[in-house]
Order: structure tokens, then sequence, then C-alpha cells
């Protein structure tokens, strides 16, 4: 049996600074004589949508809040997926000092989403209405500012004068193509932005080129993660098992019998120790043959 891990996987820039912001104000946290006058550190909301890495910030002291009036004084981290300028502002008047992890791509969502506003346009964004970005998103946006899903709902929108489009940072590629192209058709008027971040165009470009390679695919990520659950859904329409897991744990062994490729891809809020354990679990059993490969990881 070959295992072979697709060449982006893992933490991407702005997980990996959202980790190292958290981990940097817990540390300042400990060691601040004060602290214990000071309030704590907290994360509203999980960081990112990975429940590993978010047990290892609470190990360190960071601990999930889900409304600021939980907390009074201590530091504030704001999560990669962005906030509303009034949870920042609200944040602020209660004495909080806050660490804005906001991914820097989706902060420039966020300004795209007001100069859009401002100009007069309908912001209208493609992704999911109950993500934690998009939300983060309408509320730049201003009034009357909609989300779409899907082509469907497209179809659906009522026809308007002048249309600025965005997408959540973590849509595929094609949905995005395909709910542009309705809008299209209903606007008089109509100002595109492909705000999807180049790691995520990447990484789904990846987990296709190895699908399409192996017998079995392995997506490793949080399930509330929504680009881990697209790159299940990019494997899965190769037509190859695929099955979306959190941890080594999860892996059913009869999985592998018969296979002679295993794929390996993680999304961009999985931990490397994640993928590293899901990898010993595989090259321990007896199936496995010394065949791993490594090359993709260069």
């Amino acid at each position: 049996m070959e295992i072979e891990l697709a060449s982006h996987s893992g933490f991407c820039f702005g997980v990996r600074r959202a980790m190292k912001l958290a981990f940097q104000a817990a540390k300042k946290t400990r060691l601040t004589s004060a602290a214990a006058s000071e309030g704590g550190v907290y994360s509203l909301g999980p960081l990112i949508h990975n429940p590993q890495a978010v047990d290892e910030l609470g190990q360190r002291g960071v601990k999930v809040i889900e409304n600021l009036n939980q907390v009074e004084g201590g530091r504030l981290i704001i999560r990669s997926h962005g906030a509303s300028p009034s949870v920042l502002a609200g944040a602020r008047k209660r004495g909080l000092e806050v660490v804005d992890a906001t991914c820097p791509l989706v902060k420039k969502v966020q300004d795209l989403a007001k100069i859009l506003r401002d100009e007069g346009y309908t912001v209208v964004i493609v992704g999911e209405r109950d993500h934690y970005e998009v939300k983060s998103l309408l509320s730049f946006a201003g009034k009357g500012a909609v989300v779409v899903e899907s082509p469907d709902e497209a179809r659906e929108l009522e026809a308007g004068k002048r249309i600025g489009v965005l997408s959540q940072t973590t849509q595929s590629m094609e949905n995005f193509k395909m709910v542009v192209g309705e809008l299209a058709l209903r606007a008089e008027e109509i100002k595109i932005f492909n705000t999807i971040c180049e790691a995520t165009r990447k990484r789904q470009q990846s987990t296709l080129n190895l699908a399409r390679q192996v017998d079995l695919m392995l997506v490793l990520g949080g399930y509330e993660s929504a680009n881990t659950r697209r790159l299940a859904q990019v494997s899965e329409q190769t037509g190859t098992e695929t099955h979306h897991i959190e941890t080594a744990q999860e892996i059913n062994l009869h999985w592998l019998k018969g296979k002679e490729k295993v794929g390996i891809t993680a999304g961009a809020s999985t931990p490397d120790w994640v993928i590293e354990e899901v990898m010993r679990k595989i090259k321990t059993q007896p199936l496995f043959q010394p065949s791993f490969n490594l090359s993709s990881m260069a």
C-alpha cells in the first residue's frame, strides 16, 4: 500500500497566524503579574473550526466564549473568520484588550464589502449564510445585502440595477462561477470580485488531482470546517471512495483492505499533528508496505 499526502494540506497562512497570536496572548497573560485582576484570555467563538486545535488552546488558558457579557476585562481574541464592527467596539467598551486574529484575506473582503456598499451596490455574498465569516461580511455590506448559497437561490433573487458580488473565501470556484452566471442575468450592472483565497483554490485542486490517482481518500479536518467539507465534496465528485474524519481514531481498517494507494488531504484548520497521527496509524497496519510517498510534502 502506498500513501500520498496532497501537496497543499493543513494550516493555511491565516490559521497559522491566528494560532500564533492566540499562543502569544495566552503566554502574555500567564506572565503578567496582575493577570488575576486583568482577567483571562478569551476567544469569541472557537478560534478556528478544529476541535483538536481548540483543545490545545484551552490547555494554554484560552477560554472560548460566545457572548461578550460573559467576561469583564482581559484579552479577547477575534477568531480568524472576523467579527462585526459593533462587536469590536463593544469589546473595547467593556475594557477588553482586543487581539484581532481575523485572517488578512477576510479583512480584504470586509473592506470590499464596505466599498461596494458605499458605492451604492447591493452586495451579494456567495457563501454559507450560517458561517461566521459570512456573518461578519454581512455586517460590512450594509442594508439589503444578501447571501446566496447556490445557483438555484441565485435564480430566485429579485433583479437589481447594481449588484456587487463577493465570495466567502473558502467557497468552491465551480459554485462561485455558476452563481455569478445566474446573477449576471439579473442585473443591469454587476461588479464581481473573486475573493476565494488562493490557498483554498490550490488545496481543492491538489485534492482533486490526488483523488483521481488513488483508491481511497481520507479528508482530515473538523466537521464544522467549511473548507474541509468542500475538500470531501471535491474528492467524492471523482468517484473515489472518500471519508471525512477528524482524528486517526475514526479510521475504519476495513476501508484499507484491497487498497493499493491511499490519498490524504487536510483542511486549512487541521494541525500537522493530526495529519501525522493518521499517517502513523496507517503505517502500523499489517496491510502497509514501506512505499510511503513523501514527495508531495516538499
